[in-house]
């Protein structure tokens, strides 16, 4: 299928900028710069609308751990708790650049969100990241009775490499105690090992909003090679995924990612995990924020949502 044409637009008009690539900067450039193009420039009359916003602060392993706690404008005892991580490579975004993203999920889901703003690389490399989600996750669950108030359903979520460590916070929750409802995993970075076959790293390293020269840059601020395999990394290295809650997962068709997406969702399967699996012909990475764009990525929002509030019942 050929490329949205309201996302191809923008992608034109990237590409006669001559804006430069994150992985030719800084760390601090490549913040600004996706702060720029996420906050600074965006609508505020387009956000879903909620019930209450709130920012607050919880201790973590390395420190308070700033988090933002969306709430929707009905309440029930059934009230659905997700925690979300946003994306950005490990090294940029923040609860700012993901708003809508938080402000998405509880309106579609009426769930209570909890958007966690974790310790970001190169200043604080792995497992700084995924520690902070974990405890952030394990916060939720033990403070349950003033959020959602259901503790049979919390769920984790999170987009690219926020999906990666939605992955691997329900991997590591498993068997603890800490029972996790579903995840959603949007276009999630699962697989480190440079070895690993993908062609969707080949066919759509150029030109797709996320190149592969990012990935690259943004592996080496995160890991060491002696990390790749990590499980808290690679999630799709992992034996044994079976007991893991149900998922949803989307991947975008023009997304250097969507190879090792669709093979988690499908080791999920295989593993008798409840998975969701949906390809979005025409996207491309990052479309979750694209929909006030493009009608398409609207669309693929709508479906990724309508799936994951199913699970929740």
């Amino acid at each position: 299928m050929p490329l949205d044409p309201q996302i191809k637009a923008i992608l034109d008009l990237l590409a006669q900028s001559g804006t430069p690539s994150l992985a030719s900067g800084t760390p601090e450039q490549a913040r600004t710069a996706f702060r720029l193009t996420t906050v600074d420039m965006r609508d505020p009359s387009t956000l879903a609308p909620v019930g209450s916003v709130e920012n607050t602060q919880i201790d973590g392993p390395g420190g308070a751990i700033p988090i933002r706690i969306y709430r929707p404008q009905t309440m029930t005892a059934t009230t659905p708790t997700i925690v979300f991580f946003h994306g950005g490579g490990f090294v940029i975004g923040d609860l700012d650049t993901h708003d809508d993203a938080g402000r998405l999920l509880c309106h579609d889901i009426e769930a209570v969100v909890v958007s966690v703003d974790y310790r970001l690389a190169p200043e604080h490399r792995f497992p700084a990241g995924f520690d902070d989600c974990l405890a952030a996750t394990q916060w939720v669950a033990a403070n349950i009775a003033t959020l959602g108030g259901d503790a049979t359903r919390i769920a984790v979520a999170g987009d690219s490499a926020g999906g990666n460590l939605a992955a691997a916070v329900a991997i590591s929750a498993r068997g603890t105690g800490l029972r996790l409802a579903a995840q959603l995993l949007i276009y999630p970075a699962v697989d480190f090992n440079h070895e690993s076959d993908h062609p969707s790293r080949i066919d759509n390293a150029e030109g797709f909003f996320l190149t592969q020269a990012d990935m690259e840059w943004f592996r080496e601020q995160y890991l060491t090679d002696a990390e790749m395999l990590d499980p808290r990394a690679s999630v799709l290295h992992v034996e044994d995924l079976s007991g893991l809650p149900p998922a949803v997962v989307g991947v975008a068709e023009f997304d250097p990612l969507r190879d090792e997406g669709e093979a988690y969702a499908k080791k999920l399967a295989n593993a008798g995990v409840q998975t969701v699996l949906h390809r979005f012909d025409g996207m491309v990475h990052g479309f979750y924020g694209m929909g006030v764009v493009s009608p398409a990525a609207a669309d693929a929002v709508r479906t990724l949502n309508g799936d994951f509030k199913k699970l929740l019942g």
